[in-house]
Formats: structure tokens, sequence, C-alpha cells
């Protein structure tokens, strides 16, 4: 191991402090710290993973873990999403190192999703049949936009606007009288986790509610969440 000393410390005392301090770091890792190169990378390959299946093109930008930090160099890094949470939007990634020390950090990121999704392009009256000529695509970050934004013509035309809507609005599934997807009183599956892992809960729904509207489920326990409604009849709970 090469070392420096400052001319002032070039004498007998200088260089046995110099030497000392050399096999204090070599024989005390704790002392080194961790590439941030490592951890950014197992972040950028983990979301490439959790966004490939996403609908449009996803842009990730991953924030940087500090270059001061006191991590101990990991040889095993993992990343993972904390329970809640998805690769969607703003976020942050955990990586967990496993060997040989253990710690945990959280590095920001943000994920973006360019894709179509529909705008009206004349004004709506309240009870008012959405036709084809009333919608235009307009492309745009997916994760900017409201949860129950609206994507599928299909699943617009012929639904009625729940009230007075003006030309350029996002189209959201709260704003049309779409089908039930959930009714009230129905026994439901509340669904949430992360990446590897999903749980699972059964409950009442306590409203009517389409698909991609905000139902109300009052679990077995008691407890009452909320989440997003599904076609199939589930609710999925969202950060």
């Amino acid at each position: 191991m090469a070392a420096f000393f400052p001319r002032s410390q070039t004498g007998p005392r200088g260089i046995l402090r110099g030497l000392a301090l050399g096999l204090a770091l070599a024989a005390n890792p704790l002392l080194a710290q961790q590439d941030p190169a490592p951890v950014r990378r197992v972040v950028e390959h983990f979301l490439g993973s959790e966004t490939a299946g996403l609908p449009g093109k996803a842009t990730l930008t991953v924030g940087e873990l500090d270059p001061r930090n006191q991590l101990p160099p990991c040889a095993d890094l993992e990343a993972f999403l904390p329970a809640g949470t998805r690769a969607w939007g703003r976020t942050n990634v955990g990586v967990r190192c496993l060997a040989p020390a253990t710690w945990t950090v959280f590095i920001p990121a943000r994920v973006a999703v360019r894709g179509e999704y529909l705008i009206l392009a004349r004004p709506l009256r309240a009870g008012q049949i959405v036709g084809p000529a009333d919608l235009q695509r307009q492309t745009g970050d997916l994760a900017e936009q409201p949860a129950d934004v609206m994507t599928d013509p299909a699943r617009v035309q012929g639904q009625g606007a729940r009230f007075a809507l003006a030309a350029g609005q996002t189209l959201r599934a709260s704003m049309l009288r779409l089908p039930p997807a959930i009714l009230q009183g129905q026994k439901v599956q509340v669904v949430s986790g992360g990446p590897g892992f999903q749980v699972s809960n059964e409950g009442t729904a306590l409203n009517t509610v389409a698909e991609g509207q905000v139902a109300q489920v009052r679990l077995i326990g008691g407890q009452v969440v909320s989440g997003i409604a599904r076609s199939d009849g589930r609710v999925e709970i969202r950060p």
C-alpha cells in the first residue's frame, strides 16, 4: 500500500503514524466506502425489469448514493421496492447488502412512461353519450396522469358523462357512467404487494364503482382500505 506523508511528518514519528494508519485501513474494511456505481447499476437493472411490461416507453432517472457514505463495500447487492410502492412516477428503490456486511439504503428514482391517453375534443353535457368525434389522443407521461386516466377508446365510447365536461380535459373513469365492476356489499379480494410477493385479503365493498375508480373495502378485521377497482372484481392498493 502506497502512503503519502506531509513534510511536517517525515521524521520517524510521522512515518510510524502513517504506517499505523495504513495498517488500520487494511485491517478494518469499515473505514472504506461503498462505491456508488454498483448501487446505481443494480437499481437501473431492477427498474428495467420492473417496467418491462408497462404500456408505452419507460424512461428511468436514478439518483446517486452519496459518495461520502460510510457504508462498508458490498459484494452482493439486492434491489427492492418498499411495500406499497411501485415502479411508477417518483419513487424510492431500496438496496440492501447481503454480504459481507448488512446494510440498506434508499435511492430516489423516477419512472416516466410515455404513452397515449384520451382527452376531450369538445365539451360534453351531463348525460351525453361519448362518441368517436368527442375523443382525441394525447401523448405524455402516463405516470403524471391520474390513476383512472382512460387510454382505450373502446371502453369510453357509448358511455355517458356523469357531469358537464370541458374540451381539452383529460378523460378519467370517474367522469363517466361506466358499467360497475364492483357493487356495494360485494365480497372482493384486496391485493397489494411488491416485487416477488403479493398479499391478498378478503373484504366487503362499501361503494359501487366502475373499473379504475376508487373502491372502499371493509376488511374482515374491520379496517377500511381504499384501492383501485379492476374489471375482474379485485381491488388493488396503490401507493
